[in-house]
């Protein structure tokens, strides 16, 4: 059978599952076969040697089973990151968090220091590492099997030197008095919300933020004014706005300003502390 044939008869297994299921049945044929989407298309009415192989792959993508983790790759900001089961899969919105970050550091004089929580696959440290010259980051987590994936990333795009990665549940394992900036995608999600089939594939510490949702949050808002850091920048559920200004009105800001994602929800908020 010929890779058209092949899209065409697996799309249908996969209609129900994505909107783009001719597309999604290509990137499995392209993982399977390590080549370009130019390349496939170039060589549509060729024989498709490896059919059982892709069958295998689309009935597990037919259950709901990310495609990310059955490719173990996942687009990010641009770059191309690792991804494997067990570790967050990067989402587009977080993207966002780096455009913040960027307008606090790009005008930066000196090297600026940073510290990650929650690295998860890593993309947010690798991505400030890529995008910033002089930077010093300390990304912690406490799931060894991120951290791990995380210094295949970093090594991945050539800044592993500019990344500790650090065993720590928030700021537990951290000593160092020169951070500037903290950054963190935090598990937010309530823990009695009924996640979509996708996602309950992934792991539930990097998902369920406590009984509201929002107490992991508090707890990295507090613990950063302690340690007298500047600036603080988040990711956010959608609902936890009002929540969050109200907490905030019991510390010493500067400022604190909310954003919101591509589709118009609120998504995350950047804190200036008054030090």
């Amino acid at each position: 059978m010929t890779i058209k044939d092949t899209v065409r008869k697996y799309a249908n297994d996969l209609k129900f599952v994505t909107h783009i299921p001719a597309k999604e049945v290509e990137i499995l044929m392209m993982y399977l076969l390590d080549k370009n989407t130019i390349w496939l298309h170039m060589n549509y009415n060729k024989q498709f040697d490896k059919e059982q192989e892709l069958a295998k792959l689309v009935k597990k993508r037919a259950q709901d089973y990310p495609i990310e983790y059955l490719t173990n790759k996942a687009s990010f900001y641009g770059e191309t990151f690792i991804v494997k089961e067990g570790v967050l899969i990067p989402r587009p919105e977080t993207e966002l968090l780096i455009d913040n970050a960027l307008e606090i550091l790009k005008d930066k004089k000196e090297t600026v220091h940073v510290l990650e929580i929650g690295t998860g696959s890593g993309i947010i440290s690798v991505m400030l590492a890529l995008l910033i010259k002089d930077i010093k980051i300390i990304a912690v987590d406490i799931n060894e099997k991120a951290l791990e994936l995380a210094k295949q990333n970093a090594i991945k795009h050539n800044v592993d030197d500019k990344i500790e990665f650090r065993l720590s549940n928030l700021y537990e394992n951290i000593n160092e008095t020169n951070i500037d900036l903290t950054i963190s995608n935090p598990p937010y999600i309530a823990n009695d919300y009924d996640l979509p089939k996708n996602v309950a594939y992934e792991p539930s510490n990097a998902l369920f933020g406590g009984n509201i949702g929002d107490e992991l949050l508090k707890d990295i808002i507090k613990q950063t004014d302690e340690r007298n850091i500047e600036y603080l920048l988040c990711e956010m559920g959608y609902d936890q706005k009002n929540p969050l200004s109200q907490y905030l009105e019991e510390f010493n800001t500067k400022s604190f300003t909310f954003y919101q994602d591509y589709e118009k929800f609120d998504r995350g908020f950047t804190i200036q502390f008054k030090k």
